[in-house]
């Protein structure tokens, strides 16, 4: 006779989840010479942009989840919403129907996306998206007759998933990785953070040399066997690197004079996380042939994710004399849940005027932000809209998994929680923050540094 789990006469308590947790769950990014160590947080619930774990104490929550909950937590609109499309019809086959959410959630992001990007291939998320992105211009060259013109470009540092074909396109150089990648369709370019520019160089000279890269390494692969040019407009996981200003623009330039798809990773900066609803077009001034999205999307609420295909591409990817199919599809592609919560999602973020209310407080975010550089243990502070980093500056390695690690339980410990990478911390709060919060947030991370150098001198 088999007993329920969660039978109501034997709940189990927080000990005893953590232990079933470390015995059975293989969590993202875990650490194989510990995994069944990790003692995680027991989030027990959510509102707003803070959290609280298993013993009732309250953290903010910094990176928004994964960059992803822009209308915060505990929206019963969206519960409502979700809970009626469940009862109404929860799945039916993306191959052969069409639900009413994924049509309407197509149209309305057609209708978001820059210049001709109208046609919308939906997916389970991000990394998915990318794969999306990656095999259309595999498709596309086939189709034209170019079975060589397949290298992606992709740049150190950036992030884009990790399924096969995303992650191998990705460039965390310093992350250890006993997984194999394509190595052989990609090629990476240095990184373009201004940060590590020489002593005495202007930033208008280091976006010169990040160009050049791109040409260089073109002209090194030949353009006859470049396909892709994949970038994030800011390089969120790899630190929020913001490339210098003009580099979107010279790049996307470039990848059009040879014929090479320009795809715009936007899973993170996608849907008001700079203020718009993407930041291509109307923060960094381009129109790509591919927008990749997700996270924000949902506001993390399902999962979803889509990839944003020109008319130009799809027009060359069709011939009437050859029916070919695009053989690319998932079980819970265009899910009609989860095309509902973006559909509401998107709805409160018109209704309730966030994208206007990040372009407002996102001056006074950044304020407090660089403020931050007035500490000896922080070499750099950057970021955009309600994005942030805070890098240290230590010298090493060892030192900087160290400073990374101390910045990150110093914050828990006083009830913020950040996302640390390596010597970083980076943040990415709920969209709906309101300024007494983000003061909250930022006399937390003062304290924090202050405890950090405190901690470090002894």
């Amino acid at each position: 006779m088999t007993t329920a789990i969660n039978a109501p006469a034997n709940l189990p308590d927080t000990q005893e989840l953590h232990e079933w947790d470390r015995s059975h769950q293989l969590h993202p990014w875990a650490a194989m010479d510990d995994w069944r160590g990790y003692d995680h947080m027991m989030v027990d619930s959510a509102k707003g942009i803070y959290l609280w774990d298993a013993s009732g104490k309250r953290f903010i929550d910094g990176p928004g989840g994964m960059w992803c909950v822009q209308i915060g937590y505990g929206r019963q609109d969206m519960a409502d919403a979700i809970s009626a499309q469940v009862m109404t019809l929860p799945y039916t086959s993306p191959w052969t129907t069409v639900t009413e959410p994924s049509a309407q959630l197509a149209k309305k992001i057609a209708d978001m996306a820059p210049g001709d990007l109208n046609n919308v291939f939906f997916t389970t998320g991000g990394s998915t998206a990318v794969d999306t992105a990656i095999r259309t211009m595999h498709f596309l060259n086939n189709r034209l007759g170019r079975p060589d013109k397949k290298i992606v470009i992709a740049r150190e540092k950036g992030y884009h998933g990790s399924t096969y074909l995303a992650s191998s396109v990705t460039g965390k150089e310093r992350d250890k990785s006993k997984f194999d990648v394509e190595s052989r369709l990609v090629r990476f370019l240095p990184d373009v953070n201004p940060y590590h520019r020489a002593e005495g160089q202007s930033v208008a000279k280091w976006c010169d040399e990040k160009v050049a890269d791109l040409e260089n390494m073109i002209a090194e692969v030949g353009p006859e066997n470049v396909g892709a040019f994949i970038a994030e407009p800011i390089l969120c996981s790899g630190g929020v690197i913001i490339p210098p200003e003009g580099y979107h623009k010279r790049t996307h330039a470039i990848c059009k004079a040879h014929d090479i798809l320009y795809i715009s990773d936007e899973v993170v900066t996608g849907f008001g996380r700079l203020g718009h609803w993407f930041a291509s077009q109307d923060v960094f001034g381009i129109t790509p042939d591919i927008i990749t999205c997700a996270k924000g999307l949902t506001s993390g609420y399902l999962p979803l994710g889509a990839c944003i295909i020109s008319d130009a591409v799809m027009e060359r990817m069709t011939d009437p004399d050859d029916p070919v199919l695009f053989a690319n599809g998932y079980t819970y592609s265009a899910h009609p849940v989860c095309c509902t919560a973006a559909l509401k999602n998107i709805e409160i973020l018109e209704n309730e005027g966030i994208l206007e209310h990040v372009r407002k407080i996102a001056p006074y975010f950044q304020e407090r932000l660089q403020a931050l550089s007035k500490f000896d243990v922080v070499g750099d502070v950057r970021g955009m809209g309600l994005l942030g980093c805070i890098e240290g500056s230590a010298r090493t390695l060892a030192g900087e998994r160290r400073l990374g690690a101390m910045l990150d339980e110093v914050c828990e410990e006083m009830g913020l929680l950040v996302r640390p990478l390596i010597n970083m911390a980076v943040f990415s709060p709920p969209l709906i923050i309101t300024k007494p919060e983000i003061d909250e947030m930022f006399d937390i991370l003062e304290r924090a540094l202050e405890e950090v150098e405190r901690r470090l001198a002894a």
